[in-house]
């Protein structure tokens, strides 16, 4: 079986709208490697877009989810509970950021994970409105869209958004936005279209996933805590791509000094199968009646299974630490590249949520064509990158954290050939 040919069957079968960045079929994955169904084998630098932050079939992972499908694999939570449930929840209320008492709700995917802390931060709050970030994303439902801060190709021929949901730029210095312009920004929606006592949530990533991989400054996050205690918003944190590891911290939240009300998670949460969660004050989490919570499939007996076993994996392995140590030498090597390389305007992200900006020579313009090229050549070579950013032209770099070093030190050789090619041709 060749990928041209179930290319072909794809292309036939599957809708234009779900789209892809590579042609690459897999048939198995171990740890940080893929092999296709030509046999050819890759080094994933994209991890499922952090999600197997474990790795491809972790074996602790892997045991605990054949262990629970030998048992069960689904009952509905809400119809025939099981303990797992129960426990996980006591572990992310316990590891989750801030000095409170907190509850938690499971559900399947992020996006269902932000819709459900809007609605909690309504029903808790009384208020309608949302107030989100420019280059934010927060999902590909309706309100998950709405919030998103980008139009293209999220938001482009879906008709209206969801009401009451408005954007502040996000601070960029790289593009000459700062704290200030953001706070500003917020001070001037107050004043010229929306009282602030109609604001349920201001919802932020802590480090930007599609938006380029932009942290937040502390400052701000300062700021709007500050901001939201004033008016009695509350703060929601979309750890969606940021937790688990990521980002040198099991949340990127525990790198501030401040709290979020609301903590939203999926992606790195079960090793690969979807589970996503919202975990935030008690009192909070208990605005929504009875039923106005959940799904039929929210908290899988499976993924629940693989959540446990990850938070697991994450302790014993130390792999917050490890994600340091290869952010660091990833950027390491990424700037002895950039001696040479003039395009990279920008080598940034905490732990190993690592990102290289590329703009034109000059500096004077954004260089997705270089970002795309980079990333097909570098797949040619058998190494699996993803771009993201605005003007898509930004290179993302998110192996497993359990990655081996030889395996690792391969990639970044690979990179840097991949790189000089570009340049070369």
């Amino acid at each position: 079986m060749l990928n041209a040919e179930i290319a072909e069957r794809r292309t036939a079968a599957i809708s234009q709208g779900v789209g892809m960045q590579t042609q690459v079929y897999v048939e198995r994955a171990k740890n940080a490697e893929v092999w296709d169904v030509e046999g050819k084998r890759y080094i994933d630098f994209a991890a499922g877009i952090a999600v197997v932050n474990t790795g491809h079939c972790h074996p602790k992972v892997m045991e605990a989810v054949q262990k629970q499908a030998a048992n069960f694999t689904h009952t509905c939570h809400q119809v025939l509970p099981y303990e797992n449930y129960i426990r996980l929840a006591e572990r992310l209320n316990e590891k989750v950021p801030g000095d409170f008492e907190k509850k938690t709700v499971f559900v399947t995917t992020g996006a269902e994970a932000v819709e459900n802390a809007v609605k909690i931060a309504r029903a808790a709050t009384n208020r309608p409105a949302i107030i989100a970030f420019g280059g934010s994303f927060h999902g590909r439902t309706f309100m998950g869209m709405s919030l998103t801060g980008k139009v293209a190709p999220y938001k482009k021929g879906f008709g209206a958004m969801m009401p009451d949901t408005y954007h502040v730029p996000f601070p960029v210095e790289l593009h000459g936005t700062n704290t200030a312009d953001a706070l500003g920004a917020l001070t001037k929606l107050f004043k010229a279209d929306l009282d602030p006592e109609r604001v349920a949530a201001i919802i932020i990533e802590p480090v930007q996933g599609e938006g380029g991989f932009y942290p937040a400054p502390a400052d701000l996050m300062r700021g709007l805590r500050a901001l939201c205690d004033e008016h009695g918003i509350l703060l929601i944190a979309d750890e969606v791509q940021t937790g688990f590891a990521r980002t040198g911290n099991l949340f990127a939240m525990d790198g501030y000094e401040v709290s979020a009300d609301l903590t939203t998670m999926a992606k790195g949460l079960a090793g690969g199968l979807p589970l996503a969660a919202v975990t935030g004050k008690a009192e909070l989490m208990d605005a929504a009646a009875p039923g106005g919570l959940g799904g039929t499939y929210g908290g899988n007996p499976l993924g629940i299974a693989a959540a446990n076993a990850v938070l697991d994996v994450i302790e014993e392995e130390d792999l917050c630490a490890r994600a340091n140590e290869l952010g660091s030498r990833l950027k390491q090597r990424l700037e002895s590249i950039r001696e040479h390389t003039p395009e990279i305007a920008d080598i940034r992200g905490p732990g190993l949520m690592v990102a290289a900006e590329l703009n034109t020579a000059d500096g004077s313009a954004p260089n997705p064509e270089m970002a795309n090229a980079i990333r097909a050549e570098a797949l040619t070579r058998g190494l699996v990158l993803l771009t993201c950013g605005v003007y898509g032209n930004v290179i993302r770099f998110l192996s497993p954290l359990t990655v081996e070093d030889e395996i690792f030190a391969e990639a970044l050789d690979i990179l840097e050939a991949s790189i000089d090619a570009v340049k070369r041709a």
